[in-house]
């Protein structure tokens, strides 16, 4: 069976060469990098080769600024807790925004039952933040701002490199989920300001299960894990060496092919836009059009549920989401679509579509078709369109 896969937030394939690396690493059986020995100081400049390579991939200044983690989750939880256990003696205030993942406001719930505070940004109707309240915001006791560098329901990213003036100005950390654009558009860590910045491997065509986390050298953060001295005494635990390998050789094909990439999945993108008015009417597009990643496109189709449409074209072998995979389950509408100012019947009929380097613009045609047909057939029997028809 083939999937037409508009889904690729959850899910990017490997690339040839990635699993290639990984099963000549499987083959080849290394030790612990921890070891002593010979064997281990070979699979030691393994891991050093290829933090090297995810290093030149973001343009960290120096490999020893990488932490190798089990993937984004991981990643944000580390910068988080790890920066506001670190500077407890400074402060307990950390500023972030509204539309932040989970991974972020399930760390920051944690840690105001601890009693740190807790400020919440807004952000305008277009998904963004406005740097000049983050800039209110931060008070004598804040110790970290953590805004993502761009939103994986609806794809907008957001000003990080003005927010990264600030917090220099101020003397405060600044932390960036980017996992959701580590691989999509270009990062680099020192353009960008950021002193801490958190990614995953399947992001960019790698494994799922790895990820990384960009510290900033002299940046103080205690580890989370408590136990060994692996990587540079800053997270605790034998390394995924397998899963590294994946990660490296996706970094070394995503440094070259990216550009390739991001113009292939803007013309994606343009025509799904250009598209949608031909099959379907009363919708709204919540992908901001001038800051945007080039590989989704959040659409609220109105008077109908989104899970309906998604359960629908799944039957048509069509693959896409409602939401973030992370909050897949849950029965309320997306915090973020709420946050940018839709109604919660709106958000409630939201499909995300994502997309990547194998998309075709028949996949396109074959998905707009099928959506047509959903649209039309769940309409039909919609009391709110039936409604609004009669009204």
């Amino acid at each position: 069976m083939s999937v037409i896969n508009l889904d690729h937030i959850s899910y990017k394939p490997m690339l040839p060469e990635v699993k290639a690396a990984m099963i000549d690493a499987i083959d080849k059986d290394y030790f612990n990098p921890a070891s002593q020995h010979k064997s281990g100081e070979m699979a030691a400049e393994i891991l050093q080769s290829c933090r090297e390579d995810v290093a030149r991939f973001l343009n960290a200044a120096n490999p020893k600024e990488i932490v190798f983690t089990s993937g984004g989750t991981e990643s944000v939880n580390h910068a988080i807790k790890g920066v506001a256990l670190a500077n407890a003696k400074k402060g307990k205030h950390i500023v972030i925004s509204n539309i932040e993942h989970n991974a972020v406001i399930r760390s920051v719930k944690r840690l105001k039952s601890m009693g740190y505070k807790v400020t919440s940004i807004e952000v305008d109707e277009s998904g963004r933040v406005n740097p000049q309240d983050v800039a209110n915001a931060i008070t004598d006791e804040t110790i970290l701002v953590s805004i993502m560098h761009s939103n994986n329901e609806t794809g907008t990213i957001l000003p990080i490199e003005e927010i990264a003036k600030i917090t220099r100005e101020r003397k405060v950390l600044f932390h960036t989920d980017a996992v959701d654009s580590v691989g999509v558009v270009p990062i680099d860590v020192q353009a960008l300001g950021v002193d801490l910045l958190s990614f995953a491997a399947n992001s960019f065509h790698g494994p799922p299960g790895v990820g990384g986390l960009y510290v900033r050298r002299g940046t103080r953060i205690f580890p989370i894990l408590d136990g060994g001295v692996q990587e540079h005494n800053k997270r605790a635990g034998t390394e995924n060496l397998i899963g590294i390998i994946g990660m490296g050789a996706a970094a070394k094909v995503a440094l070259e092919k990216l550009p390739t990439w991001y113009e292939h999945c803007l013309r994606i993108q343009n025509k799904l836009v250009a598209d949608l008015p031909k099959v379907i009417d009363e919708y709204i597009i919540n992908t901001n059009p001038e800051h945007s990643l080039p590989n989704m496109l959040s659409v609220s189709v109105r008077y109908i549920e989104g899970e309906s449409v998604m359960l629908m074209l799944d039957d048509d072998d069509i693959a896409v989401s409602t939401r973030s995979a992370c909050a897949t389950g849950s029965l309320r509408a997306s915090h973020v679509l709420i946050s940018i100012g839709l109604s919660h019947a709106d958000a409630q009929g939201t499909l995300v579509l994502s997309f990547g380097k194998d998309t075709t613009e028949e996949d396109i045609d074959q998905f707009m078709s099928s959506l047509k047909n959903v649209v039309t057939t769940l309409r039909d029997i919609s009391p709110l369109y039936r409604k609004r028809a009669a009204s």
